[in-house]
């Protein structure tokens, strides 16, 4: 199981007032409940489109998993595919209950983490002007640590620097291979890119 705050992954998510909140994956109850119930351990008490016992994280074979096993009302969404069975979660992954967004997060350490992106990440030289450009614009909503935050569209980007949308697609399949998440689905590589951008500190909060 996760052995340390710094190490454990989260759920990211806005509270009832809409501020940012976190609901961290400690590991000591290796099952948890999510639901609209005050007795779930993930307890989205005002949100009337989640049930009362909406869904289920569990840690299996050292990863974090959901299911919802028909307990929903509405069903439960990963990525925007609706669940079926139960699903093995992955950094960057976003699930919807009801109403409410959960962002998946997960570091195998800060420290760690920082160390093994810097390694896996091109210096700031290695980018183009017009790929830098588009990778602070791409992270601009992350300033501060926005926890709720995700990254700017392409039509976004395109307008702000004034560029057409191709030639922003362009730049971002240039930047995911550089920062190694080419592979990724396509649902997680802008995510991924600006967290490593912003983990090697190619990127940093003062350049947003």
């Amino acid at each position: 199981m996760p052995d340390g705050a710094l190490s454990c992954p989260l759920l990211r998510y806005a509270d009832a007032d809409g501020r940012p909140a976190e609901f961290v994956l400690t590991g000591a109850a290796p099952r948890l409940t999510v639901g609209r119930s005050p007795e779930n351990d993930l307890a989205l008490t005002w949100d009337a489109e989640v049930s009362r016992l909406h869904a289920t994280l569990e840690w299996i074979g050292g990863a974090w998993t959901i299911a919802d096993d028909g307990l929903s009302r509405n069903g439960t969404y990963v990525n925007g595919e609706r669940l079926t069975g139960r699903r093995r979660l992955r950094a960057g992954d976003g699930i919807r209950v009801g109403g409410t967004l959960l962002a998946f997060r997960e570091y195998a350490s800060r420290r760690d983490e920082s160390t093994r992106v810097a390694a896996d990440v091109p210096t700031l030289g290695a980018l183009t002007e017009s790929q830098r450009a588009v990778l602070l614009a791409l992270c601009r909503p992350f300033k501060h640590g926005g926890a709720y935050a995700t990254p700017t569209t392409n039509q976004q980007i395109g307008a702000e620097l004034f560029l057409s949308e191709d030639a922003v697609k362009t730049h971002l399949r240039a930047l995911f291979t550089k920062f190694g998440v080419g592979d990724l689905p396509h649902n997680q590589k802008r995510l991924r890119l600006v967290e490593r951008a912003l983990q090697s500190g190619v990127v940093r909060d003062r350049d947003l």
